[in-house]
């Protein structure tokens, strides 16, 4: 037991499947929609702070970067949405997957890409966000974001809330979400390059392999510059 009379967590390795959160086998139990929408006031106002001063920023250099996941699936990471001068102290990845209602094609896919941009105001205000990658749709059409964030009680308070949103262009039962305690987003992928002659594990969330290594000192220097 800590000092605090809580058990020790347990650290996050490379190769080693996380400890999962609240939501079991990763669906969705989504805030009452009252306590939704309050959140949603509450980020809003955030992200007009954030917006002024200059802190919502998108770095480049983890854009083109393809995450081979468990399931034998495979994204590409075509944005990065970064919180400047933020640090977790209780780091966590969490990844969330979706799959958009009647979209279908690559001009609509790419049309939703561009639109989403937009949706920065929906989630950059949350307490406890770092940064997100925005990982295009794979082979079976699903949508994932790749989050560092601090403190798991925060990011699922954040999907949970989020799932409203989702709902209303998305299959239901596609929104699931995984958060590993106490990785970072570098750690997170450079785990799925060392797996990668491992063979897939069946985890939809689980890097298996990055086909263009990431360069965590130069996103590091984006973070602290």
């Amino acid at each position: 037991m800590s000092v605090e009379g809580l058990a020790p967590r347990r650290r996050w390795r490379p190769g080693r499947p996380a400890a999962r959160a609240a939501g079991g086998a990763g669906a969705v139990v989504p805030l009452p929609l009252g306590a939704a929408a309050a959140s949603y006031a509450r980020n809003a106002c955030r992200v007009a702070v954030l917006l002024a001063t200059g802190r919502v920023r998108q770095p480049r250099e983890r854009k083109g970067t393809q995450v081979r996941f468990g399931d034998g699936t495979r994204a590409t990471v075509y944005r990065e949405t970064l919180i400047h001068g933020t640090q977790p102290s209780e780091p966590v990845v969490l990844v969330v997957c979706f799959r958009l209602r009647r979209v279908r094609g690559a001009w609509a896919h790419a049309a939703f890409r561009w639109e989403s941009e937009l949706n920065t105001v929906l989630f950059a205000g949350f307490p406890g966000l770092v940064s997100k990658l925005w990982l295009c749709h794979d082979e079976t059409g699903r949508y994932r974001g790749i989050y560092q964030w601090d403190g798991q009680g925060a990011a699922v308070d954040y999907v949970r809330t989020l799932w409203w949103a989702l709902a209303t262009v998305s299959e239901r039962e596609s929104i699931r979400y995984e958060v590993v305690p106490g990785a970072r987003v570098d750690s997170f992928l450079a785990a799925g390059e060392l797996d990668a002659e491992a063979g897939d594990s069946g985890e939809w969330w689980r890097p298996s392999g990055v086909v263009r290594p990431y360069r965590p000192k130069a996103a590091e220097s984006q973070n602290s510059s």
